[in-house]
């Protein structure tokens, strides 16, 4: 979270400071304008954000951006020599550009969600079953032609290998060869004969990133060319099928004049019904030779001809059968594949997927690296919560990887394909959590939207909502949001009118609720809602026989940040990660791996144990730990952890000469949180120093 100051608060400051509120990564932290009567000054006032008249003695190091809109050069300039070098000075017009650009890409995403759900209709409507697989084998599109021929439920065979859902399936072996197979004849397991065609599928760079199927049910079509006797009941019989398919059909007489064109052949190949019916089977051909007349002549099948057709010389593949009543030639029927448009949809839904899986849940239960007893667990409890609509809690220390989790849960419930939202509830003042959870009404405070604005819960209709740092919530919006959770319903700020939601909420929080619930900061009956299917996720010191397997996950993920190549490390530096209990957890570990990398010589290949900072106590620690231990007697594990606690704090505040903000980022709190803990274990200002 970013944090800003507004220096001008007219008309052009106002506007900015409601522009950014609306943001979730830009905090407005101070207001300043010589006039305390200006429209933004009294805004600010009412949302509990600090104003002033001056901003020489509010500018510090801890502001990240400065936005001038006040239009004087005088103050521009001023403020622009005494900033900080990494502080942004923004004049208040390119302020509101940016605003602006926020505002189109959160239309753009809208836009993005609307396609891909207009193709997914494309790809279930088709009659073609259609199939396509990643490169370990997964199945990432399944339509329901697909499931229909092959008997296998549509939800179920998608994140399955192919091989599980259709063993005689032949698309690994294009992932292999890279080959287009085109229109091969296939036998189903559950006996359903079909052509198919299979397409590798590749990126810019000609790399594979998965297969592609399609398929079509030609049992009917061959069985009434073998047992009609006719070739007047042929035509009587089929047209029905013919005319409704989707994949272009004509057919000749044993003459190779045209008898019968279906739509999809009009739309192919641009001709109409009368430059065809009657005329010689060569009168739709631009490049190539006429399948229909070698049939008649050879009698025999051909199948996958590449050619052109039409005025337009459309590129197809045909595969072109006879006709043979009682060993009579009486004609040959063939059919058109046009496969550029599915193609090139194929190729429009992946890109999109691939955007909105950025923006939204990005991660699944295969990104959870950790194969001992304690993650097992822990992965196996979220897979089972996923498949269920229970609400979760996540609890853990922090660092361990709750919010990987939350994504991981998502991913792997039946509301993947829906919005994933995040709320850091310790990020977000309680005046403002309480309006983006569950948003207002026109006219609910000053500076509300016309017409109101949907909240976070509306916006995760059918999806799910994360709220990480529950317990930093307050007892007024535990409130409404046991609400949520008994009635499904929410109200608005403002309003009266419930607004019935359908949400699946999964909680996290490295705080102790059930002190909480003792000193009562958090509702004993809300803690019962959310507790109904708890995640305990294991510290790193509790499960250190993982660490070789995330330092791998780790070190692939660094390399590609830094632009290394690292190859692994030995086994002296994996025994100087294992002496040591990481209270950071896997964050500290990702930090360490990254520190180790930046220092080493661009020709080391492979990290050792020198390349490790060394994690010796200092000299007073052991003495602090016998002292702890000799002073236990008498106090409860809660009293011994919060005094820890309280130690860790002073300590950290006085290496940081009492800067809040710098303490707090250290020690990966919300500054909220540290006011919190100062105020509750009653730490005095000069202890700080």
């Amino acid at each position: 979270m970013q944090k800003v100051m507004i220096v001008g608060a007219g008309k052009g400051g106002t506007a900015i400071l409601k522009i950014l509120l609306e943001t979730d990564f830009l905090k407005v932290d101070a207001v300043i304008d010589r006039n305390r009567d200006a429209e933004g000054v009294t805004l600010a006032n009412q949302l509990g954000i600090r104003t002033d008249v001056e901003w020489k003695g509010i500018l510090d190091d801890s502001f990240d951006i400065v936005i001038e809109v006040t239009g004087n050069m005088t103050v521009f300039e001023e403020i622009r020599a005494t900033k900080n070098k990494n502080t942004v000075l923004v004049p208040g017009t390119v302020a509101f550009i940016l605003a602006r650009l926020v505002e189109e890409k959160e239309d753009l995403i809208e836009k993005l969600k609307e396609e891909s759900h207009k193709r997914d209709l494309i790809f279930n409507s088709t009659e073609d079953a259609m199939v396509v697989i990643d490169v370990k084998g997964k199945i990432i599109l399944f339509n329901k032609s697909a499931a229909r021929m092959i008997g296998q439920n549509q939800n179920e065979a998608l994140g399955k290998n192919i091989l599980d859902i259709i063993p005689s399936s032949k698309l690994p072996r294009i992932l292999e060869t890279k080959r287009v197979e085109a229109n091969q004849e296939q036998i189903l397991d559950n006996g359903l004969k079909i052509i198919t065609t299979r397409f590798p599928i590749l990126n810019d760079d000609g790399d594979v990133i998965g297969a592609f199927a399609v398929f079509k049910d030609i049992t009917e079509v061959v069985n009434l060319a073998e047992e009609i006797t006719n070739l007047k009941e042929i035509q009587t019989m089929l047209e029905a099928i013919i005319q409704s398919s989707d994949d272009a059909i004509s057919v000749v007489d044993e003459q190779g004049r045209g008898i019968l064109i279906n739509p999809a052949y009009s739309r192919i190949t641009g001709l109409t019904q009368d430059e065809v019916i009657g005329k010689p089977a060569t009168a739709d051909i631009s490049e190539g030779e006429s399948m229909h007349m070698q049939v008649l002549q050879t009698r025999r099948a051909v199948r996958g001809v590449k050619m052109r057709v039409g005025p337009y010389k459309k590129e197809v593949i045909v595969n072109v059968a006879p006709i043979i009543v009682n060993g009579k030639l009486k004609g040959s029927v063939g059919v058109v594949h046009d496969m550029s448009e599915i193609k090139e949809l194929t190729q429009e839904l992946n890109r999109a997927r691939q955007i909105i899986r950025t923006l939204e849940a990005k991660y699944s239960f295969e990104d959870i690296v950790g194969d001992s007893e304690e993650m097992q667990l822990a992965k196996d409890q979220a897979k089972l919560s996923a498949r269920t609509p229970a609400t979760v809690l996540l609890r853990g220390e922090s660092g361990t990887g709750k919010e990987l989790f939350a994504h991981a849960i998502h991913n792997g419930s039946d509301r993947k394909f829906n919005k994933f939202v995040r709320v850091n509830c310790g990020a977000i003042s309680e005046t403002l959590l309480e309006s983006e959870l569950f948003g207002y009404e026109e006219g609910a405070f000053s500076g509300a939207k016309r017409g109101g604005k949907r909240g976070l819960f509306e916006e995760a209709h059918n999806g799910s909502i994360f709220l990480d740092e529950i317990g930093e919530m307050s007892l007024t919006i535990q409130v409404k949001l046991l609400r949520v959770l008994q009635e499904h319903e929410i109200v608005r700020v403002g309003g009266t009118k419930p607004v019935p939601v359908n949400v699946r909420v999964i909680a996290a929080t490295n705080l102790n609720l059930e002190k909480a619930i003792m000193n009562g900061s958090f509702r004993e009956d809300l803690y019962y809602r959310l507790s109904r299917m708890p995640i305990h996720i294991p510290a790193l010191r509790q499960r250190k026989e993982d660490i070789p397997s995330l330092c791998t996950h780790l070190l692939h993920k660094l390399n590609q940040e830094y632009g290394r190549n690292i190859e692994g490390m030995t086994e002296q530096a994996l025994r100087k990660l294992k002496a040591y209990d990481w209270p950071g957890n896997v964050r500290e570990l990702e930090n360490v791996l990254g520190r180790a990398m930046i220092f080493m010589k661009y020709n080391e290949m492979v990290i050792d144990e020198h390349n490790i900072p060394d994690f010796l106590p200092s000299s007073d620690t052991q003495q602090k730990k016998e002292t702890f231990e000799l002073d236990h007697q008498g106090h409860s594990l809660a009293d011994l952890v919060e005094g820890y606690e309280k130690r860790i704090i002073q300590q950290t505040l006085r290496k940081n000469q009492g800067n809040k903000t710098a303490t707090a980022k250290e020690l990966s709190l919300s500054l909220r949180n540290l006011y919190y803990k100062i105020e509750k274990f009653n730490i005095e200002e000069n202890s700080m120093q």
